[in-house]
């Protein structure tokens, strides 16, 4: 199977994330560009040390998502078939609040511990089609 046939699973529910973000409702704020910071992160892991890299990124983005008011959105996730293929959907409320986010001792535990296991790293901007329609699915998601 090919790269692109795996990731669709993946890059769907990105495109359905971002197609629903609303930065208006959600009382985002802007930076100079007037838009929200969207990045997927594409790693691949080490087989090795999948099982203690799946264990610190869990408590990375957990944190960054409780203690970081700019962080809208860490979400990891992996391939069914191939789970050393991880992906990051990275939501930030401006580009200040990503970088103020690489700054947190959670974060730069995460980096230096994550190093040697992380075989390729590659970061990917995005821009969001449809703002406005974020609120939705955080909607959907509330108990």
């Amino acid at each position: 199977m090919n790269l692109r046939k795996q990731n669709i699973g993946a890059y769907l529910f990105i495109l359905i994330v971002l197609f629903s973000c609303s930065d208006k409702e959600a009382g985002l704020k802007y930076d100079s560009m007037g838009e929200i910071m969207v990045r997927i992160a594409e790693l691949e892991i080490e087989p090795e040390f999948l099982e203690e890299y799946l264990n610190i990124l869990k408590e990375e983005s957990e944190a960054s998502v409780r203690l970081e008011p700019g962080v809208i959105c860490i979400y990891p996730m992996y391939q069914r078939e191939n789970p050393t293929e991880i992906r990051l959907l990275e939501i930030y409320a401006n580009k200040e609040a990503y970088e103020s986010h690489l700054q947190t001792p959670h974060f730069k535990h995460y980096k230096t511990t994550t190093l040697p296991m992380v075989k390729t790293l590659r970061l990917v901007d995005m821009k969001a089609i449809d703002p406005e329609s974020m609120p939705m699915l955080f909607a959907k998601m509330s108990p």
